[in-house]
C-alpha cells in the first residue's frame, strides 16, 4: 500500500526527505526481485517480493546479527531494458551521506567511507589540494552547518547544498540565505559597504540544514521552497542569519590572519572588477557590433532563458571550424539546436585571470553567445556540447574548452549543463549492417559479428 509509513507520523520522523511513503514501495513495484530482512531483539524475519507483489514470506527465526535491515533488490529489466548503475555517482552520493552523519562508516565496492569533521572534510575533498586564500571556515549549530572558504585558483561561486540530506544542485531558499547573511557578516565585520559580488567571488561552500516538512520545487528534490524551519515557524532566512552573524563575526574576531587574508582576497576581488568593468564595456561593444553578422553562430529560436516548454532541450553544440560544424548544421532542429564553431585551438586558460575571457574575441563571443556572465539561471541553452573529433587535435580542443569552462564558469559544470559528444572511431560494415564502434574492443567485436 502506498502513503504509508512512519514518515506520516511528526513525532517520529521529524526532518526527513522523504514525505509520501512511495520511495522504497517504488523500488519493490519495479524489481524483478526484492528481498527485506529485518533483525531486530534477537530475531530476524525474511519477505520476498516480484514487481510488488509477495512470493515469499519466511518464518521469524532467532539471530545473532546486528539489529537493522537489509534490503536487496534486482532492477526489472523488462521494465528498464538493459540497464547499468553508474559507480562513481553512486560513490559521490554515499560520500555525501558520510559527511552529513558524523561517526557513520559505509562500505562501498570495498572502499571504506568515514568523515570525522563533517563539511569541512566535504570541502576538502572537492577543493583536492587546490590553493585557498585562508583554511577553511566550519559553522556549526543545532540544524545548521556550513564550512566555506575563497579560492585562489577559480572564479564564480560554488555550493554544495544539503536538505535533511538530499543534494539540492539547484540550491533553493536556504543557500540564498546563506549567500545573503555572508554578505551582511562580512560587510559588518569590516565596516565597509563591500559590493556583494566581491564578497562572494572565488567562494567556495557547503551548507547543511535539517527543515521539518521541507517543500521542494520538483520532484526531484534539488531546491529547495520553503520559507519556514516547520510549519508556523522561525523563517529560514533569519534562523541562518542569527547563527552566522554570531559565530562568523566571533570566528573572525578570535583569528584575526583569516580576516586579514578574507580582506585582502575581497579587495582583489573589487580591484580585478573594476579593472574589468573597461574590457567588458569594449567586449560587449565588439560583441554588439558583429552579433548581426556573427558568423560563427548559427542560432536557434528557442533559449533556456525562455518561457517555452522546450527550453530544457535548447542545445549548443561547440564545433572545430566551419566544416566541422557542416553535418550537425544540417542535420540540427533549429527551434532547440545551435551551433558554435571555434575558428581552432582555443587559447589556453589554465592560470589567466578572467580578463582573458574579453579581450579574446573567441571566448568572449562564446561566453556571450551563452549568456555565462549572468549566472546559470539566465543561460540561453540548457546543454552546452563540445562536439569535438575523437583524434588528438579534437582530444586536445576539448581539454582547452574544459580548462576555460572549470577555470571561468565552474558553476555552469557544477549544475550539469557541459557535455561532450562521444563520437565513433570506427564504423564496420557488410551489406546489411552498419555498426559503430567507440573502442578497439568493440570494433574487433563488430568485425567478428559481420565477418571480415
Amino acid at each position: 500500500k502506498i502513503n504509508t509509513g512512519a514518515k506520516y507520523d511528526s513525532k517520529v520522523f521529524k526532518k526527513a526527505v522523504g514525505l509520501n511513503g512511495v520511495g522504497a514501495k517504488a523500488v519493490n513495484a519495479l524489481s524483478s526481485f526484492f528481498c527485506a530482512q529485518s533483525i531486530r531483539e534477537g530475531k530476524t524475519k525474511i519477505v520476498e517480493f516480484s514487481r510488488g507483489s509477495l512470493t515469499l514470506e519466511h518464518q521469524e527465526e532467532p539471530s545473532n546479527l546486528r539489529s537493522g535491515t537489509l534490503i536487496t533488490f534486482i532492477p526489472d529489466e523488462d521494465i528498464f531494458g538493459h540497464y547499468h548503475f553508474i559507480s562513481e555517482y553512486i560513490e559521490q552520493m554515499l560520500w555525501n551521506y558520510v559527511f552529513l552523519n558524523n561517526g557513520l562508516t559505509i562500505w562501498f565496492n570495498g572502499i571504506r567511507m568515514q568523515a570525522k569533521n563533517g563539511l569541512l572534510d566535504l570541502l576538502a575533498r572537492n577543493i583536492n589540494g587546490n590553493p585557498t586564500a585562508y583554511p577553511i571556515i566550519q559553522i556549526k549549530e543545532d540544524d545548521f552547518e556550513c564550512a566555506f572558504t575563497h579560492s585562489e585558483r577559480q572564479y564564480g561561486e560554488e555550493y554544495y547544498s544539503f536538505v535533511n540530506g538530499q543534494h539540492t544542485t539547484q540550491g533553493g531558499t536556504h543557500q540564498a540565505a546563506f549567500r545573503e547573511a555572508l554578505v551582511k557578516t562580512v560587510r559588518d565585520f569590516f565596516k565597509k559597504d563591500f559590493d556583494p559580488n566581491d564578497i562572494k567571488q572565488s567562494l567556495v561552500a557547503a551548507i547543511s540544514l535539517k527543515v521539518q516538512e521541507p517543500v521542494f520545487e520538483s520532484q526531484t528534490k534539488t531546491k529547495l521552497g520553503s520559507q519556514h524551519m516547520e510549519p508556523d515557524g522561525q523563517t529560514i532566512r533569519n534562523y541562518i542569519s542569527d547563527i552566522l552573524k554570531r559565530q562568523l563575526d566571533n570566528y573572525l574576531h578570535m583569528n584575526s590572519e583569516v580576516a586579514e587574508a578574507m580582506l585582502r582576497k575581497i579587495t582583489q576581488s573589487e580591484k580585478e572588477r573594476k579593472e574589468f568593468a573597461n574590457i567588458k564595456k569594449l567586449a560587449r561593444e565588439s560583441v554588439k557590433k558583429v552579433s548581426l553578422h556573427n558568423k560563427k553562430l548559427r542560432d536557434c529560436r528557442i533559449h533556456y532563458n525562455s518561457s517555452d516548454s522546450r527550453r530544457l532541450n535548447t542545445t549548443l553544440f561547440i564545433t572545430e571550424g566551419d566544416s566541422a560544424s557542416g553535418s550537425i548544421t544540417k542535420s540540427r532542429d533549429v527551434n532547440t539546436q545551435a551551433v558554435f564553431s571555434l575558428k581552432g585551438k582555443p587559447l589556453n586558460s589554465y592560470g589567466l585571470s578572467k580578463r582573458v575571457v574579453y579581450e579574446n574575441a573567441e571566448f568572449n563571443l562564446l561566453q556571450s553567445a551563452i549568456n555565462m556572465e549572468d549566472g546559470v539561471e539566465n543561460l540561453r541553452y540548457n546543454n552546452i556540447v563540445l562536439a569535438t573529433d575523437a583524434d588528438v587535435d579534437g582530444m586536445h580542443i576539448r581539454l582547452l574548452l574544459l580548462t576555460f569552462f572549470l577555470q571561468f564558469y565552474p558553476d555552469v559544470v557544477k549544475a550539469g549543463h557541459l557535455y561532450i559528444l562521444q563520437t565513433p572511431l570506427f564504423r564496420v560494415r557488410n551489406k546489411k549492417k552498419t555498426i559503430y564502434c567507440y573502442s578497439e574492443e568493440e570494433r574487433l567485436a563488430a568485425v567478428a559479428e559481420l565477418g571480415p
